[in-house]
């Protein structure tokens, strides 16, 4: 009989051996005349015991893992094909208390089905949401975005149904859906494993929105640091066409949408939308005015409907259960759930798709087991490299728009990056206006100019100088920043220094400290 075992391809898996495991599986199983078929998936976001095994079993599947190519021969003698006791045993993964304690939602298929395979992905309940959205037409589709209360993933926030319901009502002769797969804040990786573990979701998701807003064409610009997320959704797309969900009259509707994949250049700005509608183009990755909002005039001058993968991503569970389910979750103007990244020093660093409200002290303790070096956790950026660094005392925030923007820190793309009781505030805040002045597009002023001088204002401080006049200038500069900046990369770049500054003040001092080796 004929055994069925998991090994995913995704990135991470990858780089800690799994291709290695599979190619030693393979060889001992045929040396030992055992029938096995390697099923190739996504991760399930337990990425420090990846590379993860599962082989089917009549209880279910029954996960292996962190699983190294010298560990095949004895989990074989084991009795791997039954779920047999081993010292790597986890047993079922779903039962897992990371995984237990999370509502997944839009990730529930990640790291369970072939991400390639469209009959798998309707055997786990996709495509229902297209079938619906289909059936009750545009406005109701809409409609059921607005009702859900979906907000942009991507970091800004922006409620969904209301860019969805502009492009809609926009009158041209053609409309466009991009998704923003940029990826580029420090710490995230959840576009990613979705692209790579369940390409279809987010497929699905921009073809309800083209069906909604009147697009026959969407882009995925994704970055060009994802070559296996880029093949990925390459097959992906290709296997849609062939079965009819994507491409000329998509499920017998009538509809069209095409869909492509194209590869962006490696620029942080280009996670803005307009810098990337720019890309896009085929012109260099420049922030644009503001109006005319690309909801009326995107790419090549027409409507088009900007969202990140996640936001995408959550359409699909929206259609086929209602706005009103998903709504459901979360708490005060952020509903459903939110895909956390936890990254950094810390222990069990992972996926964790919760509903908002969760506290950023249990992300870091509960989810994330404190910190992988042991010592104490002293700071978590929350946001990427553009979001606030928050002590101890902060961590009892839920993570919730609202809540954090309360805190002048930021939920962005999800993000967490832990710090221990080593790290330099200091420097750290040099390092935020360090990316900025790299990343910087150079359209303003205030962003191309303010990020150098705070990056040269900063090295006096760690020089050793009296940190009263550099302090002064950071913070008129971070004001200047704040207030005059085309766009979030020289807006926001004051937040994490300013968040270092008034949090760790003590590691700004720097007169009255002995020189350091690493200064």
């Amino acid at each position: 009989m004929s055994v069925t075992i998991f090994i995913p391809r995704d990135a991470v898996a990858i780089g800690l051996g799994a291709e290695r495991v599979v190619k030693a599986l393979s060889r001992a199983a045929a040396a030992r005349n055992l029938d096995i078929r390697i099923v190739r998936t996504g991760s399930r976001g337990m990425l420090w015991l990846e590379p993860m095994v599962e082989v089917e079993t009549p209880e279910g599947r029954i996960a292996y893992g962190p699983v190294r190519a010298g560990d095949v021969e004895s989990l074989l003698d084991a009795g791997l094909a039954e779920g047999g006791a081993h010292r790597l045993r986890i047993g079922r993964p779903e039962a897992h208390p990371y995984l237990a304690r999370q509502q997944r939602l839009t990730f529930h298929r990640c790291g369970v089905v072939d991400p390639v395979s469209v009959a798998d992905y309707r055997a786990h309940g996709g495509y229902a949401g297209l079938a619906r959205a289909l059936e009750i037409g545009p406005a109701d589709t809409v409609e059921a975005v607005k009702v859900s209360g979906l907000r942009g993933r991507g970091g800004a926030g922006f409620p969904t149904g209301i860019k969805w319901n502009t492009v809609m009502r926009a009158e041209a002769d053609r409309k466009y859906v991009v998704c923003n797969a940029d990826e580029g804040d420090s710490g995230t990786f959840a576009d990613r494993m979705l692209m790579e573990g369940d390409p279809f979701t987010l497929i699905e998701g921009m073809t309800i929105a083209g069906v909604a807003v009147g697009a026959t064409r969407g882009y995925i610009y994704l970055r060009s640091e994802y070559p296996n997320a880029f093949e990925t959704l390459k097959a992906a797309i290709a296997a849609g066409e062939r079965a009819n969900v994507l491409g000329r009259d998509i499920l017998g509707s009538g509809r069209d949408f095409h869909l492509e994949v194209r590869l962006g250049a490696g620029a942080y700005i280009c996670g803005e939308e307009t810098s990337l509608l720019e890309s896009l183009e085929g012109k260099r990755g420049i922030v644009r005015a503001k109006p005319p909002i690309p909801a009326l005039k995107g790419l090549f001058g027409r409507p088009t409907l900007v969202n990140n993968v996640l936001s995408f991503a959550a359409v699909p569970w929206i259609l086929e259960h209602g706005g009103q389910a998903y709504a459901d979750y979360g708490m005060g103007r952020s509903r459903g759930t939110l895909p956390i990244q936890l990254a950094g020093n810390v222990k069990h660093g992972g996926l964790i798709e919760t509903a908002f409200g969760i506290s950023l002290r249990e992300v870091i303790e509960d989810f994330g087991g404190g910190t992988l070096s042991g010592r104490p956790v002293r700071a978590a950026q929350v946001g990427g490299p553009l979001g606030a660094y928050f002590p101890d005392t902060l961590f009892d925030t839920p993570m919730d728009y609202e809540a954090f923007a309360a805190k002048k820190g930021l939920v962005g793309h999800g993000g967490v990056v832990v710090f221990d009781d080593t790290v330099d505030m200091a420097r750290q805040a040099r390092f935020a206006f360090e990316f900025c002045a790299v990343e910087s597009c150079g359209k303003c002023t205030p962003c191309r100019i303010g990020a150098v001088r705070g990056r040269e204002t900063m090295d006096r401080l760690l020089a050793g100088e009296d940190p009263a006049e550099p302090l002064r200038l950071v913070e008129d500069l971070c004001e200047v920043m704040t207030d005059g900046s085309l766009c979030a990369m020289g807006g926001l770049t004051p937040v994490p220094v300013m968040s270092a500054i008034t949090h760790f003040p003590e590691d700004f001092d720097r007169s009255s400290r002995l020189p350091m080796a690493a200064e």
